[in-house]
């Protein structure tokens, strides 16, 4: 899954802070593979959320998950638009260990 988000002129950095806290958290709920945050090198206020689930319960827990409805309620402030979230499935092989 890709989440985007673009935050509010001013509002850079509470959503940066925001985001972070939030995948500190998802990264110790069970089934997450990863979940890694990018920010544009082009838009410094545009961001997205890289994350892998073992399973499609796995990721039906995290939405229900406090931690994400609590950065829900404090995006809404932070954000231009809400979140841009798109399902994506995986069709090459995964990258194997050195």
């Amino acid at each position: 899954m890709i989440a985007c988000v673009t935050a509010e002129a001013g509002h850079q950095q509470q959503l940066r802070d925001a985001l972070l806290d939030l995948v500190t958290s998802t990264r110790t709920e069970a089934g997450c593979i990863n979940y890694d945050l990018h920010q544009s090198e082009e838009n410094s206020n545009e961001f997205a959320i890289h994350e892998n689930w073992e399973s499609a319960a796995n990721l039906t827990t995290h939405a229900k998950s406090v931690h994400l409805q609590t950065f829900t309620r404090i995006a809404g402030d932070l954000l231009v638009s809400p979140a841009q979230i798109k399902k994506w499935k995986m069709i090459s092989e995964p990258q194997k260990s050195p």
